[in-house]
């Protein structure tokens, strides 16, 4: 069983820090072309130096709530590796809600980041790896990889619309599955319960009794390394997940199998 993803062309939104940049490394780490994208430019030059073109991890930095902008994205990457294999739509925003607060936008803001513009990439992705594997048998067209949250089960009131888009995101990846499965293309999810990303360490810090509280509500006792969320995504990605489509892997070490706390789902 191979869980090789060398010479893979993979695409990786939210890849300027978090879980987005440590399944990037990773999976370059094993030996695939990773374009780096996110909004976040200074991070992205941060952590790869050059301008995005000059340096031997390139990235590309933009709105990727604009279409224009994911479709420049995709050609920035077909003009670095030729190809694209895999897309990894890390790309998060967990924001605060209010429900009673008439003006509040973060369900909208929720649906637009986190599924809408993650929906809008696969689309043109998806049609990219069809175009490409046509004529090369019968092997694995493409891998797409949706990142969500438990939260998507959980009702946290004061993160309505994360939780909102993350269910959205779960439901998305099983409807792209089923879509996208006669062209050999490969769509699935990762769930993930607190996980060491870059909004959890800002909770952490904002309000640091929520780390005794999130261990003390996980069976496992402990918080998860961003680097076994890149882990199970290397999988998703590689041929050993040759026949696994539309599931939605857990990681929130048996958070979900007891009663929902209060502790911040991340």
């Amino acid at each position: 069983m191979s869980f090789s993803v060398d010479g893979k062309t993979a695409i990786v939104t939210g890849a300027a820090n978090g879980i987005g940049l440590a399944i990037a490394r990773h999976l370059a780490q094993a030996g695939a072309n990773v374009m780096h994208a996110d909004m976040d430019e200074a991070g992205l030059a941060k952590e790869f130096g050059g301008d995005g073109d000059d340096t031997a991890q390139p990235y590309f930095a933009g709105d990727l709530r604009e279409r224009l902008t994911l479709a420049n994205l995709l050609s920035a990457t077909l003009d670095a590796f030729d190809r694209v294999d895999i897309l990894v739509n890390a790309s998060r925003q967990v924001l605060p809600s209010d429900f009673l607060d008439v003006e509040d936008k973060s369900v909208e803001t929720a649906l637009e980041q986190n599924v809408l513009t993650s929906l809008r990439l696969s689309q043109l992705v998806a049609n990219r790896m069809i175009k490409q594997s046509e004529g090369q048998g019968d092997g694995q067209a493409g891998a797409i990889i949706n990142l969500s949250s438990i939260a998507g089960r959980r009702a946290t009131p004061s993160l309505m619309g994360y939780s909102i888009s993350s269910a959205a995101m779960d439901q998305m990846t099983r409807t792209m599955a089923v879509t996208l499965a006669l062209h050999r293309i490969r769509v699935n999810g990762v769930s993930v319960g607190s996980v060491m990303s870059a909004s959890l360490q800002q909770a952490l810090k904002d309000h640091g009794d929520f780390r005794a509280d999130i261990e003390k509500h996980t069976p496992l006792g402990r918080v998860a390394r961003a680097s076994e969320v890149a882990e199970t995504v290397q999988y998703l990605a590689s041929e050993s997940a040759g026949f696994v489509t539309g599931q939605i892997v857990t990681i929130d070490g048996g958070r979900t199998l007891i009663d929902p706390v209060s502790a911040p789902v991340h």
